[in-house]
């Protein structure tokens, strides 16, 4: 065993804060995605001992310090100050100081640059303890009602509609339940690239989840698409889909016709046949032929 992980070990099995000191370290604290009441009693304990707090904005941090009275030293680690920073931490760390590390929102390094520090940090041979608590990845899956027992998080998809769809296409054959974050501005666009990649599959929306608004939408990618196209959504949200059915996906004549509508009015006939071809057992020439004749009125 490293000594890095000796120590890991030694913190876990026989250190109790009352007030003391921590071991040298880094500490990723997972803090709360909403309620405050949800920071635990251990992420607390570290807070406030550590020698110094790494947050992704200070301002946003600030609040949950002054909820619980930590005066602990807090400086800011984000993408835009990673590089100039990385030395100082590694510095504090080779001086025997405890550093922890906090993201706005849930568990660090969790869609935020908390990677390249994690694995420097590694490499320098410090220890690396985990204080693990609140996830939006986690609290989505287990509210949604699909599959848990295999999923993959997937992160937020590209912007723009080509490289997103390009994105979901490397994710359609996965055969487990799929997790994203989105924008609440860039949901329906999504949902949309995901209906013409994806299919017609489940599909959950979780919104503001642990806030006075918390809302989690069970239903298809269809359904899904139109309530959201009915509302203005706000919000931190996370996307669920549930796992592709076994075999390739079977769409009846009236799901094929959505389909294609739904790809006709991004793309071209062909590419809308290409689109619609990937989830469904249907040759393209067919669904290109089927394609023209809804664009010709009174034809289809």
């Amino acid at each position: 065993m490293s000594e890095a992980n000796i120590v890991s070990k030694k913190w876990q099995e026989d250190v109790t804060l009352s007030g003391g000191s921590l071991p040298d370290g880094l500490y990723l604290v997972a803090t709360p995605i909403g309620n405050l009441r949800d920071i635990t009693l251990r992420a607390l304990d570290v807070l406030s001992c550590a020698d110094l707090v790494l947050a992704e904005d200070t301002r946003h941090s600030k609040r949950l310090f002054e909820k619980y009275m930590i005066s602990t030293p807090m400086r800011p680690y984000h993408e835009h100050n990673a590089a100039r920073t990385l030395p100082v931490i590694l510095k504090a760390l080779n001086e025997g100081q405890s550093v922890a590390l906090i993201s706005d929102a849930g568990t660090p390094l969790v869609s935020d640059p908390g990677f390249k520090l994690v694995r420097a940090v590694a490499e320098n041979g410090h220890a690396i303890i985990p204080i693990p608590g609140a996830s939006a990845v986690l609290g989505a899956l287990c509210a949604s009602a699909q599959p848990t027992d295999r999923f993959l998080f997937a992160g937020f998809a590209p912007p723009k509609t080509g490289a997103r769809q390009k994105f979901f296409k490397e994710l359609v054959s996965v055969p487990a339940t799929l997790i994203f974050f989105e924008a609440p501005g860039r949901i329906l666009a999504s949902l949309k690239d995901m209906l013409a990649v994806f299919g017609p599959r489940p599909a959950v929306l979780a919104r503001e989840l642990t806030k006075i608004h918390e809302t989690v939408i069970r239903t298809s990618l269809p359904d899904l698409i139109e309530q959201v196209s009915s509302q203005k959504i706000r919000g931190e949200c996370v996307l669920v889909l549930g796992p592709p059915a076994t075999g390739a996906t079977t769409l009846s004549e009236q799901q094929i016709d959505a389909a294609l509508i739904e790809a006709l009015g991004r793309v071209g006939v062909k590419q809308a046949a290409k689109d619609v071809a990937n989830i469904c057992q249907k040759p393209v020439r067919e669904l290109y032929a089927r394609a023209v004749k809804l664009q010709t009125p009174d034809n289809a």
